[in-house]
């Protein structure tokens, strides 16, 4: 489902990944996977979108296929996962690849969340119990907890991380911004999110983090509408409608690496960390893209 200190500090002060779309078939992600790694993108992103590829499972295997390459999951629907599941998955994925995860946790897609008899009848709650435990049990700590979604007695990993590591939230309303400054490590904003409404969550992010009495870093992750080649800017047209937004030219950014370099950095203007570049879903020459946003896009983003 599409988008604290990193979990392992980037080179350079932004940090820009690419997207592998879960409507590509799964058997694509080796290959993706590897350009990635040797054309040095720093970070690649999954989703766990109903009904197409297990965020885990893909990241795991993306993992293992690459050296140094930092795999996100942006990200996981609380209402079809036991946070204890969610932990053991998670901590496996830490101590197996140390400082290379990076896992965001979300409301999900409530139309989903209801065909698969999961709806929660108050999402932010379930969010926010959700996130409490996972930190917790992160931690290597021992949780009970007898909440109205999230119940716990006597909970504990047998094999926490090492180190405690980032939990990022998906997030849109005022709400969950708050909640997400308050309860989470970071923060990941939709391809739609303009640098305006980067800094609008910002401000509500800090109203949670004011409110919770956090000093901690966090990180905020934007996906960006992305598009490049002959025809990107009709293919980042239909996209973005077919998405039921409007086409907007802050809502998506289409052509060359310099073009595309100048909307990251208005985002990151805005505030965010890490910028994610989010292809179409027809995306032609998916490879092709990873190399464009590492090799092209990457030289001219501070």
């Amino acid at each position: 489902m599409s988008p604290a200190s990193p979990v392992s500090a980037p080179s350079r002060t932004t940090a820009l990944g690419a997207v592998f779309r879960p409507q590509l078939p799964p058997e694509r992600l080796r290959a993706m996977a590897r350009v990635a790694d040797d054309a040095g993108l720093e970070e690649l992103w999954l989703w766990e979108d109903c009904f197409l590829e297990g965020g885990i499972s893909a990241a795991a295997a993306a993992l293992a296929w690459t050296e140094r390459l930092r795999v996100g999951v942006g990200l996981l629907p609380v209402p079809l996962r036991n946070v204890a599941v969610t932990a053991m998955e998670a901590a496996t994925l830490h101590r197996l690849f140390p400082g290379r995860a990076v896992l965001g946790v979300g409301h999900g897609v409530q139309d989903w969340m209801g065909q698969v008899g999961a709806r929660a009848e108050s999402p932010l709650t379930l969010l926010r119990e959700h996130l409490d435990a996972l930190r917790a049990l992160l931690r290597g700590e021992r949780v009970t907890t007898d909440g109205r979604y999230v119940k716990l007695d006597g909970v504990a990993l047998d094999w926490p991380p090492a180190g405690a590591p980032e939990v990022l939230t998906g997030a849109t309303g005022p709400r969950t911004l708050r909640l997400s400054g308050e309860a989470a490590d970071g923060t990941i904003l939709t391809a739609s999110t303009t640098p305006d409404e980067v800094r609008r969550a910002r401000r509500l992010i800090d109203e949670g983090r004011q409110a919770a009495g956090r000093t901690d870093r966090h990180r905020v992750a934007v996906y960006l509408h992305t598009a490049t080649g002959p025809d990107a800017a009709a293919r980042l047209r239909a996209q973005i409608e077919a998405n039921g937004e409007d086409p907007l030219p802050e809502h998506g950014v289409a052509g060359a690496p310099g073009t595309v370099a100048e909307a990251v950095q208005q985002l990151v203007d805005a505030g965010a960390d890490t910028v994610i570049l989010q292809p179409t879903a027809d995306e032609p020459d998916p490879e092709g893209f990873v190399r464009f946003v590492a090799e092209d896009v990457r030289p001219l983003v501070p």
